[in-house]
């Protein structure tokens, strides 16, 4: 019975739909989501996404934990799809400035149940964080 009080938490999980709520779990890590992420956010699902999509997205995410999730997806997506969900992780973490410890903890959760390697990524962090230093235009 109380089961009819629960919200809508079904969604078809594409790699465009685990992108999407990899941000999500992503910018939520922190207990705040920033302007500059949500930006990011938009920018990564492109102008073909719709509030409706954007909106069953969170509702999943709010009642999915992460580790539910990457037990589903995990043996569904490709190699080079993994990749590109955890190097947008990485970049919307570090959007605002630097990443927060609860995002460094949910990159590298994902980046271990995704089969990625610390010392696969590191060339990738390397070349996201010179592009989001952005200080060096101001020197």
């Amino acid at each position: 019975m109380f089961g009819m009080f629960k919200s809508q938490s079904s969604l078809d999980l594409t790699p465009r739909n685990c992108l999407a709520v990899s941000l999500l779990y992503c910018m939520a890590s922190d207990g705040e989501i920033d302007p500059e992420e949500i930006g990011h956010l938009m920018s990564v699902l492109g102008r073909n996404a719709t509030r409706p999509q954007l909106e069953a997205a969170l509702r999943y995410a709010r009642s999915t934990p992460p580790d539910q999730f990457l037990a589903e997806v995990a043996p569904k997506l490709r190699p080079e799809q993994k990749l590109c969900i955890v190097l947008n992780m990485i970049d919307s973490a570090m959007s605002d400035g630097e990443a927060e410890p609860g995002e460094e903890k949910l990159v590298m959760q994902f980046a271990q149940a995704f089969g990625l390697s610390e010392s696969e990524l590191t060339p990738h962090f390397r070349t996201l964080v010179a592009k989001n230093d952005r200080a060096v235009l101001d020197r």
